[in-house]
């Protein structure tokens, strides 16, 4: 033990990652920045646990209350809509309210929509249960990113935040696992209300640990005001804000364009989420082995999101844009991979796992550091609301545009589903080209305000 305190490799590692996290800060800061890191980290795995088991309950449920499977799908439908809608309202009050107040109520009301669909019985039900629980889940993603906004500094935004932003991906392999063992075992009903049990312990947990800034906790603040040279939009920094400013940052051309390179990605995330385990057993795997093979996209996005954030530090210096546009380099590679490398159902996963790779950073860093970035610290909330809600729109599209690929010939189907994220994905590319021009032209444009 004493050669694991002191000496091995391992050590050494933490040792680094604590100078990196806490260099400069009092310990009294140090303390309550890991607080609010794990509280954030673990209260959005909440949010999942809460979200998504009626996705893997669908076929159980609709035996059970005697449904068509495709009444489920409109169930489903209900809650990406309200999804998408949620994201803007959540941005808005997150920004007006503070993070931690959406953040605690938005899981509160989703606790108790689970409860309900526990106990369900009827479709009308669950259809307005579902619309509610849609609208207070998009609680989440933004008052997290706005709840470590306050608390993390620019110079180490990419790193942390790489490892941080893991939480979704992590989020989805547990309420797969948990609920998928409680759906075998004891039945779909327990299924929601283990997880939801589980789910209250989080909520605990973000109700003692979660403020919206150091000065909460009554400490000094950790990072000093941006300056208005590295905003390239230009919003209000006020504590609290006007509908008519969210407005204003909501229509800005430059938050527009990310929502619409972040349609791109979480169309991809959500085509490969939803249908890669549906063409690895079309090419051949058996539905388990499948399953299990499918998640090598979920493996290899864990590990492009944290390089990805080491990588903004590192190499890029902040600069966003471009490092998701060498990302999107390699979505492109890794498609053209997938159509003609992809020969056998293995291979097929492993290039499907580079896509992974480079999907998820982007992913991250939209709603992440760059929310963070573009329009200061005060507004990560609400810009990572604006641009989830916009690029919540791709889950929905590419449900029902891949659906159609796949009526007729499956084969056929997965081909020209290929082709449709591929050019996605050069689409993507050539947003971010569009992004990276317009950063440079407004930083330009600040730092010649700045110097007059």
């Amino acid at each position: 033990m004493a050669g694991l305190r002191n000496g091995s490799g391992l050590s050494r590692a933490w040792n680094a990652v604590n100078r990196t996290v806490n260099g400069g800060l009092s310990p009294e800061q140090a303390a309550w920045r890991w607080r609010i890191f794990t509280s954030t980290y673990i209260g959005y795995i909440g949010y999942y646990l809460t979200r998504k088991i009626f996705t893997i309950s669908k076929t159980s449920i609709a035996h059970d209350l005697n449904w068509q499977l495709s009444d489920t799908a409109h169930i489903w439908a209900a809650f990406l809509f309200a999804y998408m809608l949620g994201q803007f309202i959540n941005g808005f009050l997150g920004r007006k309210w503070g993070p931690r107040t959406i953040l605690l109520g938005g899981l509160a009301i989703s606790i108790a929509c689970n409860v309900v669909f526990g106990i369900a019985n009827s479709f009308a039900t669950f259809f307005v249960f579902m619309f509610i629980n849609g609208l207070v889940q998009a609680a989440g993603w933004p008052g997290t990113v706005g709840s470590i906004s306050q608390w993390l500094r620019s110079k180490e935004r990419g790193a942390v935040m790489g490892w941080w932003t893991t939480n979704h991906i992590f989020g989805n392999m547990l309420y797969k696992s948990l609920g998928g063992w409680l759906l075998g075992y004891m039945g779909w009903r327990w299924s929601f209300f283990g997880c939801t049990v589980l789910t209250v312990g989080i909520w605990w947990l973000m109700y003692f640990w979660l403020r919206d800034k150091p000065e909460d906790a009554g400490l000094e603040p950790i990072i000093d005001p941006q300056r208005d040279d590295l905003r390239a939009v230009d919003a209000s920094q006020e504590e609290s804000v006007t509908f008519g400013d969210y407005i204003r940052l909501l229509t800005n051309p430059l938050v527009m364009v990310m929502g619409c390179s972040y349609f791109c990605i979480k169309f991809l995330r959500y085509a490969l989420d939803s249908w890669l385990p549906a063409f690895l057993n079309i090419q051949g795997l058996d539905v388990a082995s499948a399953s299990y093979y499918s998640m090598v996209f979920d493996y290899t996005g864990v590990v492009g999101t944290i390089v990805a954030g080491y990588a903004l530090d590192r190499y890029f210096r902040g600069n966003w844009a471009v490092l998701c546009f060498v990302m999107a380099l390699g979505m492109i590679g890794g498609y053209f991979a997938v159509m003609y490398l992809g020969t056998s159902p293995m291979r097929v996963a492993l290039c499907y796992g580079i896509v992974g790779f480079m999907v998820y950073g982007p992913d991250s860093l939209l709603t992440g550091a760059a929310a963070i970035a573009v329009a200061g610290e005060a507004n990560g909330v609400a810009v990572a609301g604006i641009v989830n809600g916009i690029g919540s729109i791709g889950p929905v599209v590419q449900e029902e545009v891949i659906g159609l690929f796949m009526r007729g010939d499956v084969h056929t189907g997965i081909r020209n589903a290929n082709l449709l994220t591929l050019s996605m994905s050069i689409l993507f590319a050539l947003l971010m080209i569009v992004v990276a021009w317009r950063l440079h032209v407004a930083h330009a444009q600040q730092a010649a305000k700045n110097a007059k």
